[in-house]
């Protein structure tokens, strides 16, 4: 528990509270001006107060014990989010993180080593569901997998121009 006043949380700029076995998030909302914020290995189910903190740029949530993210409204507060980072959680199905779909400038994201990871078509769901992402599980996303059935031409392809210079 911090014991500093309202103001000062107001501007702090960053927060490191990774592998501290948090289980909750009490006054983060007052953190207004927070732009990173690392909350990593700790035991956190919920995230709701996170989304007062408006600035927030990078979020690092990996290795909680993360079920269901907040909906759409809750992301669409965080326009200057680009970086989230959410592997080794326990979401297991689509209507766990279908929320960031108003995570509108989301351009990295991290979701492998959970239930929903494992699913079919994983990848190709999440990509064409948050059309801002650049990179899903730090893999940088093709033009193939946004467009469905759709196979770049031999000559656009990478792995052939290399297989040909070698």
């Amino acid at each position: 528990k911090y014991h500093g006043s309202e103001k000062e949380l107001k501007d702090i700029l960053m927060v490191r509270l990774s592998s501290l076995l948090l289980k909750s998030l009490d006054q983060i909302g007052s953190c207004r001006a927070l732009r990173i914020c690392f909350l990593a290995d700790n035991f956190l189910t919920r995230i709701d107060a996170l989304m007062e903190c408006t600035r927030l740029v990078k979020l690092d949530l990996k290795g909680n014990q993360i079920v269901q993210l907040p909906d759409a409204s809750c992301w669409s507060h965080l326009k200057e989010l680009q970086l989230l980072y959410l592997h080794d959680n326990n979401m297991s199905t689509w209507n766990n993180i279908k929320g960031l779909s108003g995570c509108l400038n989301l351009t990295a994201l991290t979701l492998y080593d959970t239930p929903l990871s494992l699913k079919k078509s994983y990848r190709h769901c999440l990509v064409n569901s948050i059309w801002s992402l650049k990179a899903l599980d730090n893999f940088v996303i093709s033009d193939e997998e946004i467009i469905q059935n759709w196979s770049l031409p031999i000559r656009f392809k990478c792995h052939m121009i290399l297989q040909k210079s070698f």
